[in-house]
């Protein structure tokens, strides 16, 4: 009778007998059970997917009580789609199936909020291009920045935060290419076209200690905002300038934007009681118009280069810009297309459109 080995080869052509010939196996199995399948895989990195889905999908949800964190939220809305690749590196790293997949979720959001955004919706043909910049208090250039802005070839042009000292070169400077402006407190507009019934907006800047008062000249030096007509060949176009108040960012107090919000409110109401048909509002915001803050200007006038720009436009800071706090907003008139203009000596980068009747 012929005996059955059931002996196996082991390494170097051993034979193992016994339990030591199902050792190997053993242990192949104990490993194969002890690592989770793909889809068991990154759960906390799949919940990381959802978490980021919720907060982009109800961003309007996060409360602004503490630290205006909506609002902070909202002005940075558009990077939060930079965490997608960062989570996907864990998932490939990790080998997770389940957070692949669950990354579908903030990708499927990001583009229903921004997807319109990357392309360009911009169209040949406007009948008046118009501009803003704020040019900066601080610009160490201010002959250059003129000279950048005339060549824009912006009919209607509107600064920002000019300084007293240097208003005369921006005047100099802009004078041959623009015979029409006006200069009220630290703002101003420059036209080719003929302009009229030009008047300081109250805002509701602070004033420090002399809030109790504002006389005349005081209002004047600390004016921020503007409104006058601009004769065109279709006729009346009122057009606002404003620089609202600053946003911080501040580890105590967390988004401090008091003062930018109630100067957002007033310009609401300023633009609400207009009455030429229309509008156009020059400006830095100091906010995007994702922002909550501005709910009472968004709910007015559109924004052209979410209308009619290609891309996001972000204007802030020019060295590397994250947001696009410099705004033009329309309103009877239509959009055709945005674009933001080459840096100059500012930390802003200027913005400019093309619209028509």
């Amino acid at each position: 009778m012929t005996r059955v080995d059931t002996a196996e080869t082991g390494r170097g052509g051993r034979r193992a007998t016994g339990s030591r010939a199902w050792s190997a196996p053993i242990r192949r199995a104990i490993r194969r059970g002890s690592r989770p399948e793909p889809w068991k895989r990154g759960p906390v990195l799949a919940a990381l997917a959802v978490l980021l889905s919720l907060l982009m999908l109800l961003h309007t949800q996060i409360p602004n009580r503490v630290g205006n964190l909506g609002s902070l939220v909202e002005t940075f809305l558009p990077w939060f789609g930079v965490f997608v690749p960062v989570l996907l590196a864990g998932a490939l790293w990790r080998r997770s199936a389940s957070a692949v997949a669950a990354l579908l979720l903030p990708v499927t959001v990001w583009l229903y909020l921004f997807g319109g955004m990357l392309s360009d919706k911009s169209h040949p043909g406007s009948d008046l291009t118009v501009a803003s910049h704020n040019v900066g208090a601080g610009n160490p250039d201010p002959v250059g920045t003129a000279r950048d802005l005339v060549a824009s070839g912006a009919d209607v042009l509107a600064l920002e935060e000019i300084t007293p000292q240097a208003q005369g070169v921006y005047e100099k400077g802009l004078a041959k290419a623009y015979p029409y402006h006006k200069v009220l407190g630290t703002v101003g507009l420059w036209s080719k076209l003929p302009i009229s019934d030009t008047r300081p907006v109250d805002i509701g800047m602070d004033y420090g200690p002399l809030a109790a008062t504002k006389p005349a000249a005081v209002k004047l030096s600390y004016n921020r905002g503007l409104r006058t007509t601009v004769a065109t060949h279709h006729g009346p176009l009122a057009v606002y300038v404003t620089h609202l108040g600053s946003a911080r960012v501040n580890p105590r107090a967390g988004f401090a934007t008091d003062s930018r919000d109630r100067n957002a409110q007033a310009l609401g109401k300023a633009v609400a009681a207009e009455k030429c048909k229309r509008v156009v509002l020059l400006g830095d915001l100091n906010g995007t118009t994702d922002d909550r803050a501005f709910a009472g200007l968004t709910s007015q006038l559109r924004s052209v280069q979410e209308v009619a720009g290609d891309g996001f436009g972000f204007s802030w800071p020019a060295t590397f810009p994250v947001a696009r706090i410099d705004q033009i907003l329309v309103r009877g008139v239509r959009p055709d297309s945005s674009w933001v203009l080459p840096a100059t000596g500012s930390d802003h980068l200027p913005v400019a459109a093309g619209i028509s009747w």
